[in-house]
């Protein structure tokens, strides 16, 4: 035989592919995606509804007007706040400004005001009822603020109403 007539062969080779370079850069994406997805969801305060989606008002006759506490936000940042009923109040109608030493401050002290009181009467469970008038010139950044001060202050039993008597919108026009 001579070697001419042996064919040269190659010898083959082993070809394996490692994939730990893509599982690392797989994991990563997924970790990535989780991420974003997680980060891109809205964030909204939280509005309790009742169970049907109907809001009824009814007359509150039964709620003492100690409890009461009504905040009407106007034009321009500006905030009127009264205790009671606007016909009879229990203390004249006050102004204030948006902050910690504010509508933040009064909140607070009402609470307390109005928990010291329910404790008296015997009804240590009863706490501040705030309502919230946002006017038609007052704008949608200033009921969210509202509603954070509500959330700061710890005040569970709050309403958002949108209709003013005929005292409180002579309030709000008397600048």
């Amino acid at each position: 035989m001579n070697n001419s007539s042996q064919k040269v062969r190659s010898k083959k080779l082993n070809t394996r592919v490692d994939l730990t370079a893509m599982v690392s850069v797989s994991f990563l994406l997924i970790i990535f995606f989780m991420v974003v997805g997680e980060l891109s969801k809205p964030k909204g305060a939280n509005l309790d509804l009742p169970d049907n989606g109907n809001i009824v008002c009814g007359p509150i006759g039964h709620i003492k007007p100690n409890r009461l506490y009504t905040i009407l936000l106007d034009e321009n940042n500006r905030i009127i706040t009264y205790s009671g009923i606007l016909s009879f109040p229990i203390e004249i109608p006050k102004k204030f400004e948006f902050g910690k030493n504010g509508i933040r401050e009064e909140v607070f002290l009402k609470k307390k005001q109005i928990q010291e009181y329910m404790v008296s009467v015997g009804k240590p469970k009863s706490g501040i009822i705030v309502v919230i008038k946002p006017s038609s010139k007052s704008n949608f950044q200033n009921l969210v603020d509202i509603l954070d001060e509500m959330a700061i202050a710890k005040i569970n039993t709050y309403s958002i109403v949108n209709e003013y008597t005929s005292e409180e919108s002579k309030l709000l026009a008397s600048k």
